[in-house]
């Protein structure tokens, strides 16, 4: 399971076609999520202990000493982090999860959160403000984090 984390001063996402956003937080963490092949539900409930533990606010030392906390959590589901980009132009996706199993550990991950989601599947945009930037990569499953 992979986690592209950006820090942010607010985040929205909203399927394409409806007007309302799906799930929208001020301050805190916006998590792009993906599935891999081989993920379950022990690998989720990693991720989502390394996410909400993961250090990424300043605190009252101007250092990144702080976690989420009561700040907010949006995850998005994106199986494009599981592509594959070593052969050709073009990437393979086959190292992400079936659809069934990746949505079951998506839905799991932001509920151990507590989190705003996007809807699985969708076809989403996306709007944010970036704060610093800080952006940070975790994985968990088939290799360290």
């Amino acid at each position: 399971m992979k986690a592209v984390v950006q820090r942010v001063e607010r985040a929205a996402v909203r399927v394409v076609g409806e007007a309302e956003p799906t799930g929208a937080i001020d301050a805190g963490m916006l998590v792009l999520l993906g599935v891999a092949k081989g993920d379950d539900e022990a690998v989720a409930r990693r991720m989502a202990e390394r996410l909400r533990g993961l250090r990424i606010f300043q605190g009252d030392d101007g250092r990144m000493s702080e976690a989420v906390g009561e700040r907010g959590i949006l995850v998005v589901s994106n199986f494009t982090l599981c592509a594959d980009t070593r052969k050709g132009r073009r990437p393979s996706f086959t190292g992400a999860a079936e659809p069934a199993l990746a949505e079951a550990l998506y839905e799991l991950v932001a509920a151990e959160l507590g989190a705003e989601r996007g809807r699985f599947g969708g076809d989403m945009r996306i709007e944010l403000v970036a704060d610093g930037p800080v952006t940070i990569e975790l994985e968990v499953g088939g290799r360290p984090a």
